[in-house]
């Protein structure tokens, strides 16, 4: 299980003396320090005592990375793969050890009983590498460990350890970038494990078991089965899920102002600057001294706020009037205010700025920043990507000055070195931010030949960052302007305006920050120029046009914002965001409409339900306040097994109750264990739960009182109202946003009966035949009588089913089409050379043949009814095309642009299993969300991106991957 003779020694090296540390370490110690000492010089190695060069198995995670750290290291060195993490708490029953699966606790992998004594084993799929492992063990004199230095990286190491019971000396390798000099420097220096660390992984590791295998079920069972709750995954659900509520919950308030384009006189403007603007744009500000309103006054209830003072709300027609009292009037300035503009360089990239500024400038998702960022490490072109530093080495800074200073000249570098520094909270243990790697950084342009695609862009990306942040201030000048003028009425007027001129561009010459597209707001490059004014200057008023706005609700969270949200809220840790909403969305709890994060219905049930009864387990101050107390056990200042088992089973569990030592402090995790603990909370609670009442979500009453419901049931969502005693129902498109369930739209949805609309009677059985809404969409089906009631329920008669085509609708169906559409599947003839019957179908995906267990697609749905033997003959006799290159003769949906990884056109295409987008090479299916109408370049772009990450099958005739073998790294050249 989890303890360990390693965990011994390192007790040992913590809490005896140099003698006691001495003895927990192997016999060859002293030797392997002076390997360690000697030995790292490329090419040879230190003695092992028999007077050859000791010979060192060197581990990581990454066969990518044992590639490049082996093209450095010499002949001495063995570096291997363990291909990420090769244990873990048993991942189900089928896991746990015999021995074990009696245990009360097996089905946690985690030992309550015992002091929260993991259980760890080998999964399936890493028995191999094991067992690679320990033979290239055999062969060596020394063991490094050079896994990543975060704490996921150090308890990797550790597992190693426990696993591989090495009998050679041991010790840790730590490099946050792979250069040769970076990497020669680890080999020299190593270190030994670090405790704390692991820890603190395998802390978190227990928690998020405990916490997700004690909550789930609760979840199984109210909700609908295979659901899944997590410590933090449950709180960014939550977090989209109120964004959601809000916008439902909105109402838009409508206002009035005047937009204004006043003009200087030509003649006054005859000898100024002949670029500069003789017009310029200003709005209604201020009406007989009261603030026009504007949309930060009103409140999400499309009230004023109680705190917007006196202010004058414009309806379209008080704004006309205004607008025509004011035409032709004198206007003048009544104030001109200039000052500095100065803006300094943003800081170099740590996790979570880099995927909030990929997802905003190149349209990344967060997984997708991370896996190019890991190959760009791995790879040896930038540090180690898991940070929550904004730090730079000197090294770091004097390289990026000198590229500032070689690229945009000695006046466009900072007088002195930037240091960014920043108290975050939780911090990772990475020394540095984010930056290409090595002492002297190589430009985009001369690692073009190298990287291409998504690992070009976001080398690009942290490249103009690193070296923008080294550079001087932008520095420019801000005007505000007031412009007053009195209408024929009587009214004072005043208008506002502002511009801003850039006189020295700094390190925006290098680099802007992209605005977030949900948010809004100004580029920090971006000028808006204004003519000279003097107070008193006269104006000619060229247009007044009186314009008409609404407030919106808040911007759903895009994956940018999102990671933004939880870093502000200090949950969770950066280097996790990718996974999270990737898991999220993998639930079913969010999906994407664009770029935008919707949560679904589930996800409402599942959050209403850990709200009412679990609320402290998605309390944003909890979940933040945890990493803390987290933190606190990995530094020493807490025991874990007492902070343990006070979350698990309450503070009666510690020694002395609440007035123990041990008890914990006052922080996240004492409100659950005043509750008597995470288990008592489920297990009470679980029978308080009203399944029905959970999966209710109220949304409003329609014109007659009624309230209108949307029910999660096991098999989706439905919306419900009662009418006079009876239950309405209507079924929910799945790409429906819950915001956009209106009044209206709910009407259009009960609108469509349950029961279909008749058609008519089928002539020959007199069955009547309706067309109905289902949750896979449109179709008819027959109306059966009702069954005999002793007639088992194997033996009934089945209603004849069939979807309608692309070209029907629920309101246009006719009887005869209907008809037509229950002979399916159709009976084409039988094949004479296998004897088996091919048949003419429509399925959900379109149109297809189907002969035994063999499909193919046919090209419209007509060709169902009237397809002969012969013509399906022709079409089983050609090769079957894989995939969707089956569809390639169909033209297009539509066409894109270019994709910058191929630089081939995108186009979307229907097949089978619906649309893809395609550039010849790659395939990747349109997800729920996106539509063939509406996306774009970029999206499509990013869809290719993914799925050739994920890779596919290899083409016919191309050769098996060989299983990868134990290699020695070859001395360079």
């Amino acid at each position: 299980m989890g303890g360990s003779w390693w965990r011994g020694r390192l007790s040992a090296k913590k809490k005896g003396t140099d003698a006691e540390v001495a003895a927990a370490r192997t016999s060859g110690g002293s030797a392997r320090k002076k390997a360690a000492g000697n030995g790292a010089s490329k090419g040879t190695g230190a003695s092992n005592g028999n007077g050859t060069a000791a010979r060192r198995l060197v581990i990581v995670e990454s066969p990518a990375k044992a590639r490049k750290i082996a093209s450095y290291l010499g002949s001495n060195y063995v570096v291997e793969s363990s291909r990420g993490h090769i244990r873990d708490l048993p991942r189900g029953a089928a896991d746990v050890p015999a021995k074990y699966k009696g245990e009360s606790w097996a089905r946690l992998g985690v030992n309550v009983d015992n002091e929260f004594e993991p259980l760890y084993v080998v999964t399936p799929e890493k028995r191999a590498t094991v067992t690679e492992l320990k033979d290239a063990l055999k062969d060596v004199d020394e063991l490094l460990l050079a896994t990543d230095g975060d704490r996921e990286g150090e308890a990797i190491a550790w597992h190693l350890l426990e696993t591989l019971k090495p009998k050679v000396p041991v010790s840790r390798m730590v490099f946050h970038e792979i250069t040769e000099p970076a990497i020669l420097a680890a080999a020299a220096n190593p270190r030994e494990l670090d405790h704390d660390l692991v820890d603190a992984q395998e802390t978190r590791r227990i928690l998020d078991r405990l916490y997700g295998y004690e909550v789930s079920p609760v979840l199984w069972k109210k909700v609908m089965p295979k659901l899944s709750a997590g410590r933090v995954q449950s709180v960014a659900t939550r977090i989209i899920v109120q964004r959601e509520r809000e916008r439902m919950a909105f109402v838009s308030a409508g206002y009035w102002d005047i937009a204004a384009v006043f003009a200087t006189d030509p003649k006054s403007a005859g000898d100024k600057d002949a670029g500069e603007p003789r017009t310029f744009g200003a709005r209604l500000v201020s009406v007989d001294g009261n603030r026009v309103a504007s949309g930060r006054d009103f409140a999400p209830n499309g009230q004023l706020k109680a705190n917007a003072g006196s202010v004058t709300t414009l309806d379209e027609a008080s704004a006309r009037r205004l607008s025509e009292a004011l035409d032709g009037r004198d206007f003048s300035v009544q104030s001109v205010e200039s000052k500095p503009y100065t803006r300094r360089p943003y800081a170099p990239f740590m996790t979570s700025t880099l995927q909030q500024e990929a997802g905003r400038k190149l349209r990344f998702t967060s997984e997708r920043t991370m896996r190019s960022a890991q190959r760009l490490y791995e790879n040896g072109y930038i540090t180690y990507m898991r940070t929550d530093s904004t730090t730079l080495s000197e090294s770091a800074i004097n390289a990026a000055r000198t590229q500032a200073r070689e690229l945009y000249g000695d006046a466009y570098v900072a007088d002195k070195p930037r240091q960014y520094t920043r108290k975050v909270k939780n911090a990772q243990e990475a020394h540095e931010a984010i930056r290409p790697a090595g002492e002297s950084f190589r430009t985009p342009g001369q690692i073009a030949r190298e990287v291409d695609g998504d690992d070009f862009r976001l080398y690009e990306l942290i490249w103009q960052r690193t070296v923008a942040s080294q550079m001087a201030d932008a520095r420019g000048t801000t005007v505000s302007v007031r412009v007053s003028g009195t209408a024929v009425t009587g009214e004072e007027c005043i208008f506002a305006t502002s511009g801003r001129t850039i006189t020295f561009a700094g390190f925006l010459k290098a680099y802007v920050e992209t605005v977030d597209d949900q948010a809004g707001g100004e580029a920090d490059d971006a000028e808006s120029r204004l003519p000279q004014l003097t107070e008193g200057q006269a104006l000619t008023a060229e247009e007044l046009n009186p314009e008409g706005h609404s407030t919106n609700p808040p911007a759903r969270y895009t994956e940018a914002s999102l990671v933004k949200a939880l870093e502000e809220l200090g949950i969770g840790r950066p280097s996790t965001y990718s996974s999270i909403i990737k898991t999220v969305q993998d639930r079913g709890y969010v999906w994407k409409k664009g770029s935008a994060l919707v949560p679904s219905w589930v996800a409402f049930a599942v959050i209403g339900l850990l709200e009412r009864h679990f609320g402290r387990l998605v309390d944003y101050n909890f979940t933040a306040a945890m990493e803390d107390e987290l933190d606190s056990i990995a530094s020493g200042d807490q025991q874990r097994t007492d902070w343990l088992s006070g979350f698990y089973f309450g503070l009666d569990a510690l020694p002395g109750g609440t007035d123990g030592a041990a008890a914990p402090s006052p922080g996240s995790e004492s409100s659950v264990a005043r509750s008597g603990g995470l288990k008592k909370l489920v297990g009470v609670n679980l029978e308080e739960i009203d399944a029905r009442e959970i999966n209710a979500i109220p949304l409003f009453s329609d014109a007659q009182g009624h309230e209108v419901v949307v029910r999660v049931g096991r098999y989706g969502p439905y919306l419900e109202r009662i009418v006079d005693g009876q239950s309405q129902r209507a079924n929910l498109p799945d790409d429906l946003p819950p915001d956009e369930l209106t009044t209206e739209a709910a009407e259009q949805l009960f609108a469509v009966p349950q029961e279909g609309r008749s058609l008519g009677a089928d002539p020959v059985t007199g069955h009547e035949i309706v067309a109905k809404e289902g949750r896979y969409g449109p179709y008819v089906t027959e109306v059966l009588p009702e069954p005999d009631g002793d007639a088992p329920k194997k033996n009934q008669a089945k209603p004849r089913s069939g979807s309608l085509f692309k070209s029907m609708g629920l309101d246009t169906v006719t009887l005869e089409d209907a008809l037509r559409l229950l002979t399916l599947p159709r009976v084409v003839g039988t094949d004479p050379a296998s004897g088996e019957e091919i048949t003419a179908q429509n399925g959900r995906y379109g149109p297809y043949l189907k002969k035994g267990t063999d499909s193919r697609s046919l090209g419209d749905e007509e060709q169902i009814f009237n397809v002969t033997l012969d013509e399906a003959l022709k079409i089983y006799a050609q090769p079957k095309q894989r995939g969707r290159g089956r569809a390639s003769a169909t033209p297009p949906l539509r066409e894109l642009g270019t994709d910058p990884v191929s630089g081939k056109q995108m186009v979307i295409k229907d097949g089978r299993f619906g649309p893809y987008v395609t550039e010849g090479e790659t395939n990747a299916s349109l997800r729920k969300g996106d539509s063939v109408e509406t996306l774009t370049d970029e999206r499509a772009a990013e869809l290719l991106a993914e799925r050739r990450a994920k890779g596919g099958a290899p083409k016919r005739g191309a050769a098996a991957p060989k299983r990868p073998t134990r290699r020695k790294a070859s001395t360079p050249a």
